[in-house]
Protein backbone atom coordinates (compact mmCIF):
# COMPACT_ATOMS: atom_id res chain seq x y z
CA UNK A 1 0.00 0.00 0.00
CA UNK A 2 1.14 3.77 -1.01
CA UNK A 3 -0.65 5.87 1.24
CA UNK A 4 -2.78 5.31 4.61
CA UNK A 5 -6.01 7.29 4.24
CA UNK A 6 -7.77 8.71 7.27
CA UNK A 7 -11.22 7.70 7.10
CA UNK A 8 -14.35 8.51 9.43
CA UNK A 9 -17.27 5.81 9.30
CA UNK A 10 -20.50 7.11 9.12
CA UNK A 11 -22.97 5.52 11.66
CA UNK A 12 -24.14 3.38 8.75
CA UNK A 13 -21.34 1.49 8.00
CA UNK A 14 -20.82 -1.96 9.02
CA UNK A 15 -18.17 -3.19 11.15
CA UNK A 16 -16.74 -5.57 8.77
CA UNK A 17 -16.06 -2.97 6.17
CA UNK A 18 -14.44 -0.89 8.70
CA UNK A 19 -11.83 -3.90 9.74
CA UNK A 20 -10.88 -4.30 6.30
CA UNK A 21 -10.21 -0.58 5.14
CA UNK A 22 -7.97 -1.17 8.85
CA UNK A 23 -6.08 -4.64 7.54
CA UNK A 24 -5.21 -2.92 4.98
CA UNK A 25 -3.74 0.18 7.14
CA UNK A 26 -5.83 2.97 7.14
CA UNK A 27 -7.15 5.04 9.63
CA UNK A 28 -10.52 4.62 9.96
CA UNK A 29 -12.80 6.50 12.86
CA UNK A 30 -15.96 5.61 13.79
CA UNK A 31 -18.77 7.35 14.62
CA UNK A 32 -19.18 5.28 17.70
CA UNK A 33 -15.15 5.98 18.88
CA UNK A 34 -15.79 9.31 17.97
CA UNK A 35 -18.81 10.00 20.39
CA UNK A 36 -20.73 11.26 18.06
CA UNK A 37 -22.81 8.44 17.21
CA UNK A 38 -27.12 7.92 17.81
CA UNK A 39 -26.89 11.64 17.95
CA UNK A 40 -29.14 12.80 14.89
CA UNK A 41 -26.14 14.93 13.75
CA UNK A 42 -27.14 16.24 10.36
CA UNK A 43 -25.23 14.61 7.14
CA UNK A 44 -23.59 17.89 6.37
CA UNK A 45 -22.22 18.40 10.24
CA UNK A 46 -21.34 14.86 9.82
CA UNK A 47 -19.36 15.96 6.15
CA UNK A 48 -17.86 18.87 8.18
CA UNK A 49 -16.56 17.72 11.34
CA UNK A 50 -15.04 14.84 8.83
CA UNK A 51 -13.31 17.59 6.95
CA UNK A 52 -11.87 19.44 10.10
CA UNK A 53 -10.75 16.49 11.30
CA UNK A 54 -9.14 15.91 7.84
CA UNK A 55 -11.14 12.77 7.04
CA UNK A 56 -13.00 11.35 4.15
CA UNK A 57 -16.65 10.02 5.06
CA UNK A 58 -17.20 6.36 3.94
CA UNK A 59 -20.85 5.64 4.49
CA UNK A 60 -23.97 3.51 2.69
CA UNK A 61 -25.50 7.28 1.96
CA UNK A 62 -25.55 7.51 -1.81
CA UNK A 63 -28.18 9.72 -1.78
CA UNK A 64 -27.62 12.75 0.96
CA UNK A 65 -23.66 12.43 0.42
CA UNK A 66 -23.67 12.94 -3.73
CA UNK A 67 -26.11 15.92 -3.12
CA UNK A 68 -23.75 17.34 -0.28
CA UNK A 69 -21.00 17.06 -2.75
CA UNK A 70 -22.95 18.09 -5.81
CA UNK A 71 -24.20 21.05 -3.72
CA UNK A 72 -20.47 22.11 -3.72
CA UNK A 73 -19.72 21.95 0.04
CA UNK A 74 -16.58 21.48 0.41
CA UNK A 75 -15.29 18.18 1.68
CA UNK A 76 -11.86 15.84 2.52
CA UNK A 77 -13.41 13.21 0.68
CA UNK A 78 -16.38 11.17 0.30
CA UNK A 79 -16.91 7.13 -0.70
CA UNK A 80 -20.70 5.34 -0.94
CA UNK A 81 -19.96 1.81 -0.51
CA UNK A 82 -22.92 -0.86 -1.09
CA UNK A 83 -24.01 -2.79 2.03
CA UNK A 84 -23.19 -6.08 0.63
CA UNK A 85 -21.39 -8.97 2.32
CA UNK A 86 -18.97 -8.70 0.43
CA UNK A 87 -16.76 -6.52 2.51
CA UNK A 88 -13.16 -7.83 1.69
CA UNK A 89 -13.90 -7.16 -2.11
CA UNK A 90 -14.69 -3.74 -1.78
CA UNK A 91 -11.68 -2.64 0.46
CA UNK A 92 -10.24 -4.40 -2.59
CA UNK A 93 -11.07 -2.63 -5.19
CA UNK A 94 -10.93 0.82 -3.10
CA UNK A 95 -7.24 -0.54 -2.00
CA UNK A 96 -6.41 -0.68 -5.67
CA UNK A 97 -7.91 2.64 -6.62
CA UNK A 98 -6.58 4.68 -3.82
CA UNK A 99 -3.02 3.78 -5.51
CA UNK A 100 -3.19 6.26 -7.77
CA UNK A 101 -5.20 9.84 -6.99
CA UNK A 102 -3.01 12.00 -5.08
CA UNK A 103 -5.96 12.91 -2.70
CA UNK A 104 -9.30 12.76 -2.10
CA UNK A 105 -10.30 16.48 -1.30
CA UNK A 106 -13.32 17.33 -2.76
CA UNK A 107 -13.84 13.78 -4.63
CA UNK A 108 -16.84 11.84 -4.41
CA UNK A 109 -16.35 7.86 -4.86
CA UNK A 110 -19.09 5.28 -5.34
CA UNK A 111 -17.78 1.41 -4.78
CA UNK A 112 -20.59 -0.38 -6.36
CA UNK A 113 -21.21 -3.87 -8.72
CA UNK A 114 -21.82 -4.21 -12.01
CA UNK A 115 -22.18 -7.18 -14.56
CA UNK A 116 -19.67 -7.64 -16.89
CA UNK A 117 -20.09 -9.39 -20.14
CA UNK A 118 -17.93 -12.85 -20.14
CA UNK A 119 -17.54 -12.45 -16.59
CA UNK A 120 -20.14 -15.16 -14.38
CA UNK A 121 -19.69 -13.01 -11.10
CA UNK A 122 -20.65 -9.25 -10.46
CA UNK A 123 -17.21 -7.22 -10.49
CA UNK A 124 -16.63 -4.40 -7.76
CA UNK A 125 -15.86 -0.88 -9.62
CA UNK A 126 -15.51 2.99 -8.79
CA UNK A 127 -17.39 5.44 -9.92
CA UNK A 128 -16.56 8.88 -9.53
CA UNK A 129 -19.58 11.40 -9.31
CA UNK A 130 -18.64 15.21 -10.81
CA UNK A 131 -19.57 18.21 -8.92
CA UNK A 132 -22.73 18.97 -10.59
CA UNK A 133 -25.94 17.31 -12.60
Amino acid sequence: MSSVFRFYANENLSALLVKALRDRGHDVLTSYESGRANQRIPDDGVLRDATIDGRCVVTFNRDDFVALHRGGMEHAGIVICKDDRDCEGQAQILEGWLRSPPCLNNRCLRVLRRNERGKSQPVWVIQEYGRSG
